[in-house]
């Protein structure tokens, strides 16, 4: 049964992927946030620029609270983590990638680009990889696969994921009724940390080119 007051929206009576969403948190709260955060980290297809985001509205409301919703959320994405992790850990990047590859909408180049990303970065790529559209789950894969070391990888995990909850779910609470906007918000965003991984890319150049030209 909604929770919500009599003329205000109420997201569960959407259609697809949003109105699941909301009646799964409508119904068991916190929980249902950590339920739809394991998912959408093993299946990359579920984003999370939908489900975060409509946590943070619900908690608007005072169906929830807005601190343990980001507290579920970030446990969720750390499960999720490591059921990738473990996987890749236990048969390999290129089984783990074959077998996840078979489920609907699951796109390998995803894979592929995570794999790239964790060897040109090592393990802070886990951390940073976290705010990064398309390589954020599958990240867990080539650490597992590396062999990462569990504790390291367990702190970046949840660092990174609490960073990307907590802006999502904030950004749904501050977003209120207003709540069809947070797709166009979710997409700002993304752009917003493209440019901060540029800037932290073209540094990490300059830097190098600087040590190189000193050694010389």
């Amino acid at each position: 049964m909604s929770t919500f007051a009599v003329g205000q929206p109420d997201p569960s009576q959407l259609g697809g992927l949003v109105g699941l969403s909301a009646g799964v948190m409508e119904a068991v709260g916190e929980p249902g946030v950590a339920a739809l955060t394991l998912v959408e980290t093993v299946f990359p297809p579920i984003p999370s620029e939908i489900v975060l985001p409509l946590a943070g509205f619900i908690s608007s409301t005072g169906s929830m609270n807005l601190w343990l919703a980001i507290l579920a959320a970030t446990l969720g994405s750390y499960l999720g983590a490591l059921v990738l992790y473990a996987l890749a850990a236990r048969l390999g990047h290129d089984r783990s990638v074959r077998l996840l590859a078979r489920l609907p909408l699951v796109d390998a180049s995803d894979f592929e680009k995570a794999t790239a990303w964790f060897r040109r970065h090592g393990s802070v790529s886990v951390l940073v990889g976290r705010l990064v559209p398309g390589v954020r789950s599958v990240i867990s894969l080539p650490a597992g696969a590396e062999r990462m070391p569990l504790l390291r990888f367990s702190i970046f995990t949840i660092v990174g994921s609490a960073v990307w909850n907590g802006l999502l779910v904030g950004l749904g609470s501050l977003l209120g009724r207003q709540y069809e906007l947070v797709d166009q918000y979710s997409g700002l965003l993304n752009w917003v940390v493209y440019a901060a991984l540029a800037a932290l890319v073209l540094w990490l150049v300059i830097r190098r080119i600087r040590r190189h030209r000193a050694a010389g």
